[in-house]
Formats: C-alpha cells, structure tokens, sequence
C-alpha cells in the first residue's frame, strides 16, 4: 500500500460526486465517518510497523497535506486529510429535560439523567461511579474514570443526592456483589453493574414515552455545559467542570449560548452607545467654547 492508495481509498468513501446529501451538503459517506475509518486503516498499519516483522518500516497513511503559512513562510503546518466539519451539539430546552424526567420509570434512571444534566458527566462517567465515589458531604462526585484515565472531582446539586438516595434506598438489590453505583435491577444481570447498552435503552424508552426526538447521553451533558455557561460561569471552570483537556474542546460553549451571547451583545452595544453619546456631547461643549 501507498499514499496513493490512501487517496483513492478517500475519493471512494467520497462516492458519485453528483449526489449531494441535503442534510449536510456532502456526497457519499459523511466526513466524519469517512475520517473514523481512515484513523481505523491508520492505526492497523501503526500496528503493523510496531509488530517489526512484515517488512513495512512506515506508516503510508500521511498524517496529513503540508501547506504553508501566510505571507509566504517556509514553516509548514499540516492540514487533515479528510476535513470533518464542526457542527454544534443539540441541547434540550427546560420543558424537555421535565418531560424526560418525568418519562423515566425508576429513580436509577433519574439518577443518571441528573448526573449527565447537572453535573455535565459522561456516559462512561456516569456508568464507572462507585459507592466511594459519592462524597454527600461535600456535594460533590469523584470521577474516577474520566475520559483518557483522567480523574477529577465536580460539584453537583443536591437533587441528584436526593434521588441518589431514593435509589439506594428503595430500588437497588441487597446483597450486591458490585461497588459499582447504579446496576441492573432486574433479569439474569440483576445486580450487576449497568451496561452503555442498558443506559442507551433506557434513554430511548423515556424519550419515546415523552414524545422526544433527542435526549441522549451525549446531548444531555451539552445542556449542562452550556446552561452553565449562560448562567456566566466562567469558561475555565466549565472546561474543569467537564473534564476537558484542553481549552479549545470548551470554546464550542461560546457558540452554544444563544441567550447568554445576546445578553452579551446587548450589554456591549449599551455601552458603545454610552460612549458615542459622550463623545458627541464632548465635542457640542468644545464647539460651543470656540
């Protein structure tokens, strides 16, 4: 395999060129799908080179096109191979995030949605908390399974712990054998801890009890994010709060806040308009002293 295999493998992907997909404007496989599978091809052949014994001593998928800085500097930088666009995550309003809460038949259920929707947590967060991992206290959750290994502690409201607390109570098996916070309750996994799979159909359930087009795990820790941001917390503590590496992966939360920027807006446009005012009724008072 060569380079310009890994080119036509894309123009492949890409399919009739003439057909042109309304959603996005794209034809053949999305960007994004086609750039998952390019990393997939990638990390085999990676693999392969690791391995040391097929001969292959390079990687010939590029990592992607040199193109050079403006103004015309020697330095390079490197653009991907496959351009995936940004798009901005759906959120849920309010009156959603009730009527899912309200679809959701078991207190675990609620639990979950609360951890995602006032604590901002991943799926797989929200799936690895232990027992140890409650700090009531505190009001706050150790995440002990972030995403890349990573770990942090976030606050959280006091609903959660309360609905927590019902769940414990009321709903999960004893004895259970696991540490793991939120199991199955029911069938041949009872007590046992939950799986992506269960928290997916769970989800869907309520959101089709509800009436819903969206509420996934993912969508859900959007709404937490960004309403934190509306209500002006401030951007490095929404990165913490989310368990963000870096800063640029929080910045799409500067996009998301529809009612926060216009507020925003609407303040910085006040005060350009307070300070024109000034200016011309400086200049009226100099004109009047000439």
């Amino acid at each position: 395999m060569a380079p310009v295999d890994v080119f036509d493998f894309i123009a492949a992907q890409r399919g009739d060129r003439k057909v042109v997909r309304l959603a996005d404007g794209e034809s053949g496989l999305s960007a994004r799908t086609i750039a998952r599978r390019l990393s997939s091809v990638s990390g085999f052949y990676s693999y392969v080179v690791a391995r040391g014994d097929t001969g292959l001593r390079a990687n010939p998928v590029p990592r992607g096109l040199s193109t050079r800085r403006d103004r015309g500097s020697k330095r390079s930088r490197t653009v991907p191979l496959v351009r995936v666009p940004r798009t901005l995550p759906k959120i849920l309003s309010p009156v959603e995030i009730d009527a899912l809460l309200a679809a959701l038949r078991m207190q675990r259920d609620r639990a979950m949605v609360l951890a995602m929707v006032l604590g901002g947590l991943r799926r797989c967060e929200v799936l690895g908390l232990r027992l140890e991992d409650l700090w009531v206290g505190e009001r706050r959750l150790f995440i002990a399974e972030g995403k890349g290994g990573h770990q942090r502690v976030v606050p959280i409201a006091d609903l959660f712990f309360a609905v927590v607390g019902d769940y414990l109570h009321d709903e999960r098996p004893r004895p259970c054998a696991t540490d793991r916070l939120f199991v199955a309750l029911k069938g041949p996994r009872r007590g046992q801890p939950l799986s992506a799979e269960g928290i997916d159909e769970i989800l869907a359930g309520a959101r089709r009890r509800a009436g819903l087009e969206r509420g996934t795990c993912h969508q859900l820790r959007h709404t937490c994010l960004t309403r934190l941001r509306e209500a002006g917390m401030a951007l490095e503590a929404v990165q913490a709060q989310a368990g963000h590496r870096s800063i640029e992966s929080t910045r799409i939360y500067l996009h998301l806040t529809n009612d926060w920027l216009a507020g925003e807006y609407r303040r910085a446009a006040d005060l350009i308009d307070i300070d024109h005012a000034a200016v011309e009724q400086l200049l009226a008072v100099q004109e009047m002293t000439r």
